[in-house]
This record gives structure tokens, sequence and C-alpha cells, in this order.
């Protein structure tokens, strides 16, 4: 049986172009796209038309994009993504690149043992709820953990709204938690650190060792295996997405993603006395009040503003480093100004 499915929400758009066949990409390596249609599995690659035009990184076909080929092969068109999760492209380049699209729901996996890391996470949750998918947090290796319930509380803390769920390969019913997202027709994209399990929990979920996995090192941490996007079909009708290990996801315009990680201190900030309060000085200052209670921990305040400061060089490097040179100018000035009146 041909597990190609195109849904109802792409069929219209598919229909607008007879004579090209639908498609999803399975996986992408060196310019190179897997594809699986109605007519099975075949190796495609973008027309020279379609090269030229695109704008950025992003406007390729990644995996889990539907797209529109000819009969031999050659994709003229990828159809509007539902959803597409976002990261700044590896290197010093200015510009975005698509980890996953049309996904319904992202795992953020975390290992519980040494590679915890609440940071980390807030980063992954202000870039899945940008992308227009549901953000599920899964945390891994349960079984390498003294105390899997402290470390769901921890994670709680910082992901309000997502749901939290516990993990381990290992455990007869170890992957039971995740049914309930991997129902027909859905897609699922696992994302996370290098060595946390993903892998190996595609495995269990595939009811075979399709994918490599390696062990844990020294130091309790696991080793990188997976090197490229991959979708597969899982027996329940669902497909998932194994991405490679990333420890630092790069923001991109990534703004409303932040609002709903952080709602808590934008919340705060809503209750200071002067709508552009900086948070530094200004008298009746929520969120400086939050802080000296310890109702809002000082790391997380820290992170949200390294959060703020990196996306917004994301969204207009140029501005944003004007504004900063501008900021440095007026402080150099004050330093001045002050110094020349207490000697």
């Amino acid at each position: 049986m041909n597990p190609f499915h195109l849904p109802p929400s792409f069929e219209a758009l598919a229909a607008q172009s007879p004579d090209l066949i639908p498609a999803r990409v399975t996986t992408q390596q060196r310019g190179l796209y897997k594809v699986l249609s109605q007519q099975g599995t075949d190796t495609a690659q973008v027309s020279g038309k379609f090269r030229h035009e695109a704008l950025t990184v992003s406007d390729f076909p990644a995996v889990g994009d539907y797209v529109l080929m000819d009969e031999n092969r050659i994709i003229h068109q990828v159809l509007p993504r539902k959803s597409v999760f976002l990261r700044k492209a590896s290197g010093d380049t200015h510009t975005e690149q698509a980890v996953a699209a049309n996904i319904d729901t992202v795992f953020l996996c975390m290992s519980i043992n040494n590679d915890f890391n609440l940071r980390r996470l807030e980063r992954y949750l202000s870039i899945a709820w940008t992308s227009g998918a549901e953000p599920v947090v899964v945390l891994t290796k349960a079984d390498l953990c003294p105390d899997p319930a402290l470390k769901v509380l921890e994670t709680e803390t910082v992901a309000m709204g997502a749901q939290v769920l516990v993990t381990s390969s290992l455990a007869e019913d170890g992957i039971a938690q995740l049914t309930p997202w991997l129902k027909p027709g859905k897609t699922v994209a696992f994302v996370g650190s290098s060595g946390v399990g993903k892998s190996t929990l595609i495995n269990r979920l595939l009811g075979d060792d399709v994918l490599a996995t390696n062990g844990l090192r020294n130091d309790d941490k696991g080793r990188h295996t997976t090197t490229h996007r991959e979708l597969f079909l899982l027996p329940s009708g669902a497909m998932v997405i194994d991405t490679p290990g990333m420890r630092e996801l790069g923001m991109w315009d990534s703004s409303e993603g932040i609002s709903s990680t952080f709602a808590d201190i934008e919340e705060l900030a809503a209750q200071c006395r002067f709508r552009d309060c900086s948070h530094q000085s200004e008298p009746d200052c929520a969120v400086r009040a939050a802080l000296q209670s310890g109702e809002l921990a000082q790391d997380r305040w820290e992170s949200y503003q390294h959060l703020l400061r990196e996306n917004a060089y994301a969204e207009d490097s140029e501005g944003y480093l004007a504004s900063k040179k501008k900021l440095f100018v007026e402080i150099s000035k004050w330093s001045k100004e002050y110094k020349k009146h207490n000697p």
C-alpha cells in the first residue's frame, strides 16, 4: 500500500496545476530530494527557474514540504506551508533555514540526566511557538534520573502552555505518552540536542532499529548520530521527522514565540507604572519587584533579555547594530559628562 496521502487542504492547491505530480519531501541532501508520491519513492531536484527565483535558503523544499514536480522528477513549486520550523542558518550568513515543514506537533526533546538545560529549552520553545505547530516537551532517559518528578516540576516553570511528557526507551511503556499526538495523517518533528535519544524513541515507534544509535559517552551524555532530516511513516499512520541534533538554534523572527514562552514576564511588564518601562530605575516597576521578591528568577529574566536581543538582530541586523552603536555613543557621552562633574 502506498503511504502517500495529500491532505484536503493541499488538494485544491495541487489541482491548479493538473499537469504536475504532487509529492512530499522525505529527505534532503546536497541539492537532491527524496520524495514520496502516488508513483512511489523517487529522487528529485528543483528546476533551474526555481533555483534562480529563490530568494533565501528557506524558499527551497524542506523535509515535510508538499511539492509539485513533472514526470522527469523536476520540482517546480513548493505548496504553501501550514507550519514551518525556522532557525537562523549556520555560519555568518544573515538568512533563515527551514528545519521541517507542515508539522502538527514539535516534540522538543531534552534528556533529564546531565544534559538538562532550561535556558536551552526556553530558546527551543520560543522558536517552536512561532512555527505554527504545537510544542510538546519530551523529557527523555528517565531511567537515568533519580527523581524524574522533580525535573518535570522544574520544566513546567518555563514550559507554560506546553505539555511536558516523560519517556524512557528502556521501559516497556516508556513511550506510551506520545501516542495521543501520533494519529493517522499527523506529522510530528523531533527536535533536540545531539544524543538526547530522538532516534532511539523513533526506532521504538517504528518497531525496528531503522535509525542508527550510539550509547552514552563517559560523561553520561549521548552521542550524535542523525546527520540529516528524514521523514518516516509509523505503523499508526502518523509521520515523524527526525532532525540532526542542534544544541543551539539561532533565533529567526521569533518575537511571537518569545511572548508565548515568557508570558509570565510580559504580564509583569504590563503591570509597570510606565508603558515604556526599561525595568532599570523607574518607580513602581513590577518586573524589578518580582526579581527582588524572588517571584521571577534572575536567570529566566536574563534569558528573556538575551533572546529578545538576539531576535532583534535576526530581524534587522543593520538596524539593530546601528541602534546599539547609538546607545554606546550615548553611554560614552554620559560617562564623560559624569566624570567631568565628578572628578
